[in-house]
């Protein structure tokens, strides 16, 4: 087999960058200092009146430029967060002038939100003041809203902006949307069809609709006087998860190419694994099927065994069924004896379609450094979660390849294999 090929003859997949935009920092170095010091970036909801919500904590992401106006829609958070994170991917990567390969950019779904809906609803009159119909010609010739609201558009700009080739490609699968993307650049790669692909995982959801959306579902943590202890994944009295909000980018090269060009490579994807189960619009199978298939597929894929994973950077949202699910897919894969596993979710919070990227980036820099980061607000352990969940504060391992698990509402499931650079 040659070092630049895989167990079945694909290019070897390298990471020669990264970056990212999190609640505990702007950049790679602030945010995994924050991580490796059991930090959280969660706090009370500065951006909009949370009156009346059950829900009012968040992982916000505080843009320089937002100051004194009206905030940024969801879609214009994302572009500018995913512009920053690639910005940094791609310096980091030593890519001067255009990007040598497509665009991934994983993002949350769009729609025209509530501010704006209510300023067409302001310029309807009549008997049809506020309706639909009214709103819909009011909005007639708005290209600024055309533009903001569609959902290729974030991609296309961020296209031109990084001289990436092809037609961008942007996709959401809930809260494996980050690791889809990534996924989608592996196999581009390693079909060939590229030698290089910038992969982006975004979200900028904080907002009043997306709060109260899941909240209806019962989805999200309301202890709201505790802030920083309300993530609390794998903890016996965890009660949900914390909205948050961010971006990650990675910079992805054949082995071979990356060498060539004498490139850094700081890690390798070794394998992907991808299942769903369809069995409800937010709910996974019980039998934990879809979750211990992704998980099983991920290690095959990189030509492992389960025993060869180190360590597991977990899904770990702090839902009691989430945590369950994961724990029974931990223990399905990995017999009596499972790796350790750990949720920086704790820190940042669940930031939904940018989370399968923030932690494939967190999983590199576990291998880099050496250093397991922590599951913090871990204070009463869960007796049905009999796993090692780094409690409270970071530990030194050694760790060479790292399992990265997202698994996402409505049984969309991607997990990641994370190598050492060779």
């Amino acid at each position: 087999m040659s070092r630049t090929r895989d167990q079945l003859g694909r290019p070897l997949v390298a990471v020669t960058g990264i970056g990212l935009v999190t609640p505990l920092g702007f950049g790679v170095a602030d945010s995994w200092a924050g991580l490796l010091a059991g930090r959280s970036g969660i706090s009370r909801i500065t951006r909009f009146p949370t009156d009346h919500l059950r829900t009012t904590i968040a992982g916000q992401v505080v843009l320089p430029e937002e100051a004194g106006r009206q905030p940024f829609s969801s879609p214009e958070r994302v572009e500018r967060m995913a512009a920053l994170a690639a910005t940094e991917a791609v310096a980091g990567a030593g890519i001067g002038g255009d990007f040598p390969g497509p665009l991934f950019l994983g993002m949350p779904p769009v729609e025209v939100e509530w501010p704006q809906r209510l300023e067409l609803a302001r310029q309807t009159h009549g008997e049809q003041a506020g309706r639909y119909p009214a709103m819909v010609a009011a909005a007639a010739g708005r290209q600024d809203l055309f533009e903001m609201f569609l959902f290729g558009g974030i991609g296309e700009r961020l296209a031109d902006r990084f001289g990436t080739r092809g037609a961008p490609i942007s996709l959401t699968t809930a809260c494996a949307t980050g690791a889809s993307a990534i996924q989608l650049g592996v196999e581009a790669i390693q079909r060939g069809e590229a030698a290089a692909a910038l992969c982006i995982g975004a979200e900028g959801s904080v907002a009043p609709e997306a709060m109260i959306r899941f909240s209806l579902l019962s989805a999200l943590s309301t202890r709201n006087d505790e802030p920083q202890r309300a993530s609390r994944p794998f903890e016996k009295t965890r009660e949900g998860f914390v909205m948050s909000e961010g971006a990650a980018a990675l910079v992805l090269e054949s082995l071979e190419a990356a060498e060539a060009r004498g490139a850094t490579v700081l890690g390798l994807v070794l394998g992907c694994g991808e299942k769903a189960d369809s069995f409800h619009r937010t709910r996974s199978n019980p039998n934990g099927g879809a979750i211990i298939g992704a998980m099983r597929a991920a290690i095959a894929d990189a030509g492992l065994e389960p025993g060869q994973i180190d360590y597991v950077n977990a899904h770990g949202t702090g839902t009691p069924e989430n945590d369950k699910m994961e724990t029974l897919g931990m223990l399905a894969v990995f017999g009596d004896t499972p790796p350790p596993i750990s949720s920086n979710k704790s820190m940042i919070g669940h930031t939904l379609s940018a989370a399968g990227a923030m932690e494939a980036v967190f999983s590199l820099l576990t291998i880099r450094d050496q250093m397991l980061p922590p599951t913090i607000n871990h204070e009463t352990p869960d007796p049905a979660v009999p796993l090692d969940v780094v409690p409270n504060v970071a530990r030194p391992a050694k760790v060479s390849r790292v399992l990265s698990n997202s698994f996402g509402f409505g049984g969309q499931n991607v997990c990641l294999v994370l190598g050492a650079a060779p």
